[in-house]
Protein backbone atom coordinates (compact mmCIF):
# COMPACT_ATOMS: atom_id res chain seq x y z
CA UNK A 1 0.00 0.00 0.00
CA UNK A 2 2.82 2.41 0.93
CA UNK A 3 4.55 1.81 -2.38
CA UNK A 4 1.32 2.51 -4.28
CA UNK A 5 0.78 5.76 -2.33
CA UNK A 6 4.33 6.87 -3.09
CA UNK A 7 3.68 6.25 -6.80
CA UNK A 8 0.41 8.19 -6.67
CA UNK A 9 1.93 11.16 -4.83
CA UNK A 10 4.99 11.21 -7.09
CA UNK A 11 2.80 11.11 -10.17
CA UNK A 12 0.63 13.93 -8.81
CA UNK A 13 3.65 16.11 -8.09
CA UNK A 14 5.08 15.48 -11.56
CA UNK A 15 1.73 16.21 -13.19
CA UNK A 16 1.28 19.41 -11.17
CA UNK A 17 4.78 20.56 -12.06
CA UNK A 18 4.30 19.66 -15.70
CA UNK A 19 0.97 21.48 -15.84
CA UNK A 20 2.47 24.57 -14.21
CA UNK A 21 5.40 24.55 -16.65
CA UNK A 22 3.08 24.13 -19.64
CA UNK A 23 0.77 26.96 -18.58
CA UNK A 24 3.67 29.31 -17.85
CA UNK A 25 5.44 28.52 -21.12
CA UNK A 26 2.22 28.94 -23.10
CA UNK A 27 1.66 32.35 -21.49
CA UNK A 28 5.23 33.42 -22.26
CA UNK A 29 5.71 31.79 -25.67
CA UNK A 30 2.19 31.39 -27.04
CA UNK A 31 2.46 27.65 -27.70
CA UNK A 32 -1.28 27.41 -28.37
CA UNK A 33 -1.57 30.82 -30.05
CA UNK A 34 -1.89 31.33 -33.78
CA UNK A 35 -0.46 34.46 -35.41
CA UNK A 36 -2.89 36.91 -36.95
CA UNK A 37 -1.74 35.72 -40.40
CA UNK A 38 0.31 32.64 -41.28
CA UNK A 39 2.55 34.39 -43.79
CA UNK A 40 5.53 36.70 -43.44
CA UNK A 41 4.02 39.19 -45.90
CA UNK A 42 3.69 42.57 -44.16
CA UNK A 43 0.84 43.69 -46.40
CA UNK A 44 -1.16 40.59 -45.42
CA UNK A 45 -0.62 41.37 -41.75
CA UNK A 46 -1.62 44.98 -42.34
CA UNK A 47 -4.87 43.94 -44.04
CA UNK A 48 -5.69 41.55 -41.19
CA UNK A 49 -4.92 44.25 -38.63
CA UNK A 50 -7.26 46.70 -40.38
CA UNK A 51 -10.04 44.09 -40.28
CA UNK A 52 -9.46 43.59 -36.55
CA UNK A 53 -9.42 47.34 -35.93
CA UNK A 54 -12.70 47.85 -37.79
CA UNK A 55 -14.36 45.05 -35.84
CA UNK A 56 -13.48 46.60 -32.49
CA UNK A 57 -13.04 50.35 -32.82
CA UNK A 58 -15.64 52.63 -31.27
CA UNK A 59 -14.13 56.07 -31.92
CA UNK A 60 -11.28 57.07 -34.19
CA UNK A 61 -8.02 55.50 -35.28
CA UNK A 62 -4.79 56.24 -37.13
CA UNK A 63 -2.89 53.08 -38.07
CA UNK A 64 0.41 52.71 -39.90
CA UNK A 65 2.51 49.61 -40.53
CA UNK A 66 6.14 50.11 -41.54
CA UNK A 67 8.46 47.74 -43.36
CA UNK A 68 12.10 48.78 -43.70
CA UNK A 69 11.04 52.21 -42.47
CA UNK A 70 8.41 52.69 -45.18
CA UNK A 71 4.61 52.55 -44.78
CA UNK A 72 3.05 49.42 -46.28
CA UNK A 73 -0.40 49.88 -44.74
CA UNK A 74 -2.20 53.01 -43.57
CA UNK A 75 -5.72 53.18 -42.24
CA UNK A 76 -7.63 56.16 -40.84
CA UNK A 77 -11.20 56.13 -39.59
CA UNK A 78 -13.52 58.02 -37.28
CA UNK A 79 -17.18 58.15 -36.35
CA UNK A 80 -16.88 61.95 -36.35
CA UNK A 81 -14.49 64.45 -37.91
CA UNK A 82 -12.17 63.06 -40.56
CA UNK A 83 -8.88 61.61 -39.33
CA UNK A 84 -5.71 61.43 -41.44
CA UNK A 85 -1.96 61.03 -41.08
CA UNK A 86 -1.61 64.60 -39.80
CA UNK A 87 -4.36 64.43 -37.16
CA UNK A 88 -3.07 65.13 -33.66
CA UNK A 89 -3.89 62.47 -31.07
CA UNK A 90 -3.30 62.87 -27.36
CA UNK A 91 -1.16 59.78 -26.74
CA UNK A 92 -0.96 59.44 -22.91
CA UNK A 93 2.12 57.54 -21.67
CA UNK A 94 3.60 57.14 -25.15
CA UNK A 95 4.76 60.68 -24.27
CA UNK A 96 7.45 59.18 -22.02
CA UNK A 97 9.45 57.61 -24.87
CA UNK A 98 9.64 60.92 -26.71
CA UNK A 99 10.46 62.78 -23.48
CA UNK A 100 13.37 60.40 -22.95
CA UNK A 101 14.92 61.67 -26.19
CA UNK A 102 14.86 65.18 -24.79
CA UNK A 103 16.60 64.01 -21.61
CA UNK A 104 19.22 62.04 -23.54
CA UNK A 105 19.87 65.04 -25.80
CA UNK A 106 21.00 66.95 -22.70
CA UNK A 107 23.15 63.95 -21.74
CA UNK A 108 24.82 64.05 -25.16
CA UNK A 109 25.44 67.77 -24.73
CA UNK A 110 27.19 67.08 -21.44
CA UNK A 111 24.63 69.05 -19.45
CA UNK A 112 23.33 65.97 -17.63
CA UNK A 113 25.05 62.89 -16.28
CA UNK A 114 22.99 59.71 -16.12
CA UNK A 115 24.33 58.66 -12.72
CA UNK A 116 24.51 61.97 -10.87
CA UNK A 117 21.84 62.53 -8.18
CA UNK A 118 19.00 64.41 -9.83
CA UNK A 119 18.78 66.69 -6.80
CA UNK A 120 22.07 68.35 -7.79
CA UNK A 121 20.40 69.84 -10.88
CA UNK A 122 17.23 71.12 -9.22
CA UNK A 123 16.49 74.44 -7.55
CA UNK A 124 12.67 74.82 -7.75
CA UNK A 125 11.74 71.57 -5.98
CA UNK A 126 13.40 68.69 -4.14
CA UNK A 127 12.31 65.20 -3.18
CA UNK A 128 11.05 65.12 0.42
CA UNK A 129 13.28 63.42 3.03
CA UNK A 130 12.77 59.67 3.35
CA UNK A 131 14.25 56.66 5.12
CA UNK A 132 16.16 55.94 1.92
CA UNK A 133 19.04 57.81 0.30
CA UNK A 134 17.54 60.33 -2.11
CA UNK A 135 20.96 60.64 -3.78
CA UNK A 136 20.23 57.26 -5.34
CA UNK A 137 17.59 58.94 -7.52
CA UNK A 138 19.46 59.47 -10.78
CA UNK A 139 18.47 60.32 -14.34
CA UNK A 140 19.18 56.75 -15.43
CA UNK A 141 16.90 55.33 -12.76
CA UNK A 142 14.12 57.83 -13.44
CA UNK A 143 14.16 56.90 -17.12
CA UNK A 144 13.95 53.17 -16.32
CA UNK A 145 11.45 53.40 -13.40
CA UNK A 146 14.02 52.05 -10.94
CA UNK A 147 14.52 55.22 -8.84
CA UNK A 148 12.53 53.91 -5.87
CA UNK A 149 9.61 56.29 -6.40
CA UNK A 150 6.32 54.82 -5.22
CA UNK A 151 3.79 57.36 -6.53
CA UNK A 152 2.37 54.90 -9.07
CA UNK A 153 1.04 57.83 -11.15
CA UNK A 154 -1.19 57.69 -13.46
CA UNK A 155 -2.52 61.21 -14.09
CA UNK A 156 -6.20 61.88 -14.72
CA UNK A 157 -5.79 65.43 -16.03
CA UNK A 158 -7.92 68.56 -15.54
CA UNK A 159 -11.28 69.24 -17.13
CA UNK A 160 -11.74 72.16 -19.56
CA UNK A 161 -11.96 75.45 -17.68
CA UNK A 162 -10.41 74.03 -14.50
CA UNK A 163 -7.11 75.54 -13.33
CA UNK A 164 -4.11 73.37 -14.19
CA UNK A 165 -1.83 72.76 -11.23
CA UNK A 166 1.76 74.06 -11.27
CA UNK A 167 4.49 71.49 -11.87
CA UNK A 168 6.10 71.88 -8.44
CA UNK A 169 2.73 71.62 -6.67
CA UNK A 170 1.93 68.52 -8.72
CA UNK A 171 5.22 66.91 -7.67
CA UNK A 172 4.38 67.58 -4.02
CA UNK A 173 0.88 66.09 -4.45
CA UNK A 174 -0.82 65.73 -7.81
CA UNK A 175 -4.40 67.00 -7.68
CA UNK A 176 -5.22 64.78 -10.68
CA UNK A 177 -3.73 61.56 -9.31
CA UNK A 178 -5.26 58.37 -10.62
CA UNK A 179 -7.73 56.60 -8.28
CA UNK A 180 -6.11 54.93 -5.31
CA UNK A 181 -2.89 56.97 -5.50
CA UNK A 182 -2.02 59.73 -3.05
CA UNK A 183 -0.18 61.64 -5.78
CA UNK A 184 2.97 62.47 -3.81
CA UNK A 185 6.31 61.95 -5.56
CA UNK A 186 8.62 60.49 -2.92
CA UNK A 187 11.24 57.77 -2.44
CA UNK A 188 9.42 54.83 -0.88
CA UNK A 189 11.86 52.02 -1.62
CA UNK A 190 15.60 51.66 -2.05
CA UNK A 191 16.64 53.37 -5.32
CA UNK A 192 17.93 50.81 -7.82
CA UNK A 193 16.45 47.85 -5.93
CA UNK A 194 13.50 47.09 -8.21
CA UNK A 195 11.32 48.29 -11.08
CA UNK A 196 8.18 50.26 -10.20
CA UNK A 197 6.30 52.33 -12.75
CA UNK A 198 6.31 56.03 -11.87
CA UNK A 199 4.59 58.75 -13.82
CA UNK A 200 5.89 61.12 -11.16
CA UNK A 201 9.43 60.25 -12.17
CA UNK A 202 8.76 61.69 -15.62
CA UNK A 203 7.25 64.84 -14.12
CA UNK A 204 10.54 65.14 -12.26
CA UNK A 205 12.36 64.74 -15.60
CA UNK A 206 10.12 67.48 -17.04
CA UNK A 207 11.28 69.81 -14.27
CA UNK A 208 14.88 68.70 -14.84
CA UNK A 209 14.72 69.62 -18.54
CA UNK A 210 13.34 73.06 -17.71
CA UNK A 211 15.96 73.70 -15.02
CA UNK A 212 18.94 72.59 -17.12
CA UNK A 213 17.85 74.07 -20.47
CA UNK A 214 16.39 77.33 -19.16
CA UNK A 215 13.40 76.84 -21.49
CA UNK A 216 9.85 75.73 -21.02
CA UNK A 217 9.50 71.98 -21.51
CA UNK A 218 7.38 72.30 -24.65
CA UNK A 219 9.66 74.90 -26.27
CA UNK A 220 12.71 72.75 -25.57
CA UNK A 221 11.15 69.61 -27.05
CA UNK A 222 9.98 71.47 -30.15
CA UNK A 223 13.39 73.03 -30.76
CA UNK A 224 15.67 70.14 -29.83
CA UNK A 225 13.66 67.04 -30.76
CA UNK A 226 10.62 67.67 -32.94
CA UNK A 227 12.10 70.14 -35.41
CA UNK A 228 15.32 68.18 -36.16
CA UNK A 229 13.32 64.97 -36.64
CA UNK A 230 10.73 66.62 -38.89
CA UNK A 231 7.92 66.09 -36.37
CA UNK A 232 6.44 69.46 -37.25
CA UNK A 233 2.91 68.84 -35.89
CA UNK A 234 3.94 67.39 -32.53
CA UNK A 235 3.51 69.37 -29.33
CA UNK A 236 2.87 68.88 -25.62
CA UNK A 237 0.45 71.80 -25.45
CA UNK A 238 -2.44 72.62 -27.76
CA UNK A 239 -2.41 76.37 -28.34
CA UNK A 240 -3.37 78.87 -31.01
CA UNK A 241 -0.81 77.51 -33.46
CA UNK A 242 -2.12 73.95 -33.57
CA UNK A 243 -5.81 73.92 -32.74
CA UNK A 244 -6.84 72.42 -36.08
CA UNK A 245 -7.12 68.72 -36.97
CA UNK A 246 -7.06 67.40 -33.41
CA UNK A 247 -8.72 64.04 -32.86
CA UNK A 248 -11.95 64.05 -30.89
CA UNK A 249 -11.72 61.85 -27.81
CA UNK A 250 -14.36 59.12 -27.56
CA UNK A 251 -15.41 56.83 -24.75
CA UNK A 252 -15.90 53.05 -24.95
CA UNK A 253 -19.52 53.39 -26.10
CA UNK A 254 -18.54 55.74 -28.93
CA UNK A 255 -19.68 58.80 -26.99
CA UNK A 256 -17.70 62.05 -27.04
CA UNK A 257 -15.54 62.25 -23.95
CA UNK A 258 -13.80 64.98 -21.96
CA UNK A 259 -10.58 66.33 -23.39
CA UNK A 260 -8.33 66.72 -20.35
CA UNK A 261 -5.34 69.02 -19.90
CA UNK A 262 -2.24 68.04 -17.95
CA UNK A 263 0.43 69.47 -15.73
CA UNK A 264 2.38 66.25 -16.33
CA UNK A 265 3.26 67.07 -19.95
CA UNK A 266 6.28 64.76 -20.14
CA UNK A 267 4.40 61.80 -18.72
CA UNK A 268 1.00 62.08 -20.38
CA UNK A 269 0.35 65.03 -22.70
CA UNK A 270 2.13 64.55 -26.01
CA UNK A 271 -0.01 65.33 -29.06
CA UNK A 272 1.39 63.68 -32.15
CA UNK A 273 0.38 62.23 -35.50
CA UNK A 274 0.90 58.96 -37.29
CA UNK A 275 3.16 60.73 -39.79
CA UNK A 276 5.23 62.34 -37.05
CA UNK A 277 5.59 59.06 -35.17
CA UNK A 278 6.77 57.44 -38.39
CA UNK A 279 9.52 60.10 -38.52
CA UNK A 280 10.39 59.30 -34.90
CA UNK A 281 10.71 55.58 -35.65
CA UNK A 282 12.71 56.16 -38.82
CA UNK A 283 15.21 58.25 -36.85
CA UNK A 284 16.10 55.15 -34.83
CA UNK A 285 17.70 53.11 -37.61
CA UNK A 286 20.27 53.78 -40.32
CA UNK A 287 18.55 55.01 -43.47
CA UNK A 288 18.97 53.57 -46.98
CA UNK A 289 21.40 56.35 -47.88
CA UNK A 290 23.43 55.93 -44.71
CA UNK A 291 21.63 58.59 -42.70
CA UNK A 292 22.95 58.78 -39.16
CA UNK A 293 20.79 57.01 -36.61
CA UNK A 294 19.40 59.56 -34.17
CA UNK A 295 19.68 62.27 -36.81
CA UNK A 296 20.77 65.56 -35.22
CA UNK A 297 19.18 64.81 -31.84
CA UNK A 298 21.09 61.85 -30.37
CA UNK A 299 24.38 60.14 -31.07
CA UNK A 300 24.01 56.59 -32.51
CA UNK A 301 25.59 55.05 -29.41
CA UNK A 302 23.12 56.95 -27.22
CA UNK A 303 20.16 55.54 -29.15
CA UNK A 304 21.62 52.04 -28.83
CA UNK A 305 22.10 52.50 -25.07
CA UNK A 306 18.42 53.32 -24.65
CA UNK A 307 17.57 49.83 -25.92
CA UNK A 308 19.81 48.06 -23.40
CA UNK A 309 18.01 46.36 -20.48
CA UNK A 310 17.91 48.50 -17.34
CA UNK A 311 14.97 46.92 -15.51
CA UNK A 312 13.36 43.50 -15.26
CA UNK A 313 10.24 41.94 -13.80
CA UNK A 314 9.58 38.25 -13.13
CA UNK A 315 12.83 37.38 -14.87
CA UNK A 316 12.01 39.32 -18.05
CA UNK A 317 13.95 42.35 -19.26
CA UNK A 318 11.17 44.89 -19.73
CA UNK A 319 12.66 48.41 -19.74
CA UNK A 320 15.50 50.35 -21.25
CA UNK A 321 16.05 54.09 -20.88
CA UNK A 322 12.62 55.53 -21.59
CA UNK A 323 11.52 52.62 -23.75
CA UNK A 324 9.71 49.34 -23.16
CA UNK A 325 11.42 46.12 -24.21
CA UNK A 326 8.46 44.10 -25.46
CA UNK A 327 10.12 40.85 -26.51
CA UNK A 328 13.61 39.53 -27.11
CA UNK A 329 14.40 38.49 -30.68
CA UNK A 330 16.53 35.57 -31.79
CA UNK A 331 19.46 37.93 -32.43
CA UNK A 332 19.44 39.06 -28.79
CA UNK A 333 17.96 42.47 -29.57
CA UNK A 334 14.48 43.65 -28.61
CA UNK A 335 11.26 44.94 -30.08
CA UNK A 336 11.13 48.36 -28.43
CA UNK A 337 8.67 51.23 -28.07
CA UNK A 338 6.00 52.47 -25.68
CA UNK A 339 2.24 52.22 -25.14
CA UNK A 340 -0.12 54.78 -23.65
CA UNK A 341 -3.57 54.64 -22.11
CA UNK A 342 -5.79 57.09 -20.31
CA UNK A 343 -9.41 57.43 -19.30
CA UNK A 344 -11.96 57.04 -20.61
CA UNK A 345 -10.58 55.11 -23.59
CA UNK A 346 -7.35 56.46 -25.06
CA UNK A 347 -4.96 53.71 -26.16
CA UNK A 348 -1.86 54.28 -28.27
CA UNK A 349 1.30 52.46 -29.24
CA UNK A 350 4.43 52.80 -31.34
CA UNK A 351 6.75 49.80 -31.60
CA UNK A 352 9.90 49.17 -33.62
CA UNK A 353 12.37 46.51 -34.62
CA UNK A 354 15.45 48.77 -34.74
CA UNK A 355 17.46 46.28 -36.78
CA UNK A 356 15.05 46.29 -39.71
CA UNK A 357 13.02 49.49 -39.43
CA UNK A 358 9.82 47.44 -39.26
CA UNK A 359 7.30 49.08 -36.97
CA UNK A 360 3.71 49.64 -36.02
CA UNK A 361 1.89 52.83 -35.00
CA UNK A 362 -1.68 52.82 -33.72
CA UNK A 363 -3.30 55.88 -32.17
CA UNK A 364 -6.94 55.49 -31.16
CA UNK A 365 -9.72 56.47 -28.82
CA UNK A 366 -12.90 54.59 -27.97
CA UNK A 367 -11.32 51.28 -26.99
CA UNK A 368 -9.17 50.85 -23.88
CA UNK A 369 -6.90 48.07 -25.22
CA UNK A 370 -7.29 47.93 -29.00
CA UNK A 371 -3.95 49.55 -29.86
CA UNK A 372 -2.02 47.38 -27.41
CA UNK A 373 -3.81 44.23 -28.58
CA UNK A 374 -3.11 44.84 -32.28
CA UNK A 375 0.51 45.72 -31.54
CA UNK A 376 0.80 42.57 -29.44
CA UNK A 377 -0.37 40.59 -32.46
CA UNK A 378 2.35 42.29 -34.50
CA UNK A 379 5.06 41.39 -31.97
CA UNK A 380 3.90 37.74 -31.90
CA UNK A 381 3.71 37.63 -35.71
CA UNK A 382 7.26 38.97 -35.98
CA UNK A 383 8.98 37.10 -33.15
CA UNK A 384 6.81 34.13 -32.20
CA UNK A 385 6.86 35.46 -28.63
CA UNK A 386 4.16 36.98 -26.47
CA UNK A 387 5.10 40.52 -25.48
CA UNK A 388 5.23 41.35 -21.79
CA UNK A 389 2.08 43.52 -21.91
CA UNK A 390 0.06 40.62 -23.31
CA UNK A 391 1.61 38.39 -20.66
CA UNK A 392 0.58 40.84 -17.96
CA UNK A 393 -2.99 41.03 -19.28
CA UNK A 394 -3.10 37.22 -19.48
CA UNK A 395 -1.92 36.77 -15.89
CA UNK A 396 -5.48 36.37 -14.55
CA UNK A 397 -6.33 33.66 -17.09
CA UNK A 398 -2.99 31.98 -16.39
CA UNK A 399 -3.71 31.80 -12.67
CA UNK A 400 -7.20 30.39 -13.34
CA UNK A 401 -5.74 27.75 -15.66
CA UNK A 402 -3.13 26.80 -13.06
CA UNK A 403 -5.72 26.49 -10.30
CA UNK A 404 -8.19 24.51 -12.40
CA UNK A 405 -5.48 22.10 -13.54
CA UNK A 406 -4.13 21.62 -10.04
CA UNK A 407 -7.64 21.11 -8.69
CA UNK A 408 -8.26 18.36 -11.26
CA UNK A 409 -4.95 16.73 -10.33
CA UNK A 410 -5.83 16.96 -6.63
CA UNK A 411 -9.28 15.40 -7.17
CA UNK A 412 -7.76 12.63 -9.29
CA UNK A 413 -5.11 12.01 -6.64
CA UNK A 414 -7.72 11.72 -3.87
CA UNK A 415 -9.81 9.39 -6.04
CA UNK A 416 -6.78 7.16 -6.72
CA UNK A 417 -5.93 7.03 -3.01
CA UNK A 418 -9.51 6.06 -2.10
CA UNK A 419 -9.53 3.46 -4.88
CA UNK A 420 -6.21 2.06 -3.69
CA UNK A 421 -7.48 1.74 -0.12
CA UNK A 422 -10.65 -0.03 -1.26
CA UNK A 423 -8.62 -2.45 -3.31
CA UNK A 424 -6.34 -3.05 -0.32
CA UNK A 425 -9.34 -3.81 1.91
CA UNK A 426 -10.74 -6.23 -0.67
CA UNK A 427 -7.42 -8.06 -0.76
CA UNK A 428 -7.45 -8.35 3.01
Amino acid sequence: MLKRLIIIFTGAILLAGGWGFTVLMNTENGWLRDPLVKTDDAKAFGDAAVNLIEQRRAGNVAFMLLENGKPVTQHYASKGATVDGDTLFQVASLSKWVTAWGVMHLVDEGKLDLDTPVSSYLTRWQLPPSEFDNNGVTVRRLLSHTAGLTDGLGYGGFEPGAPVQSLTDSLSRAADASPGKDGAVRVGMEPGSDWKYSGGGYSLLQLLIEEVSGQSFNDFMKERVFSPLGMMRSTFIIDGDNTGNVATIYGPEGEKAIHYSFTALAAASLYTTANDMAMFLKAQRPGPAGERIGRDVLAPETVAMMYEPHASSLGLDIWGLGTMLYAAKSDGQYIIGHDGSNEPAINTTARLDPATGDGIILLETGNKILASNVAGEWVFWKTGKVDFIDQTMAAGDMIKSLLVGWLVILIATIWLIIRARRKRKQQL
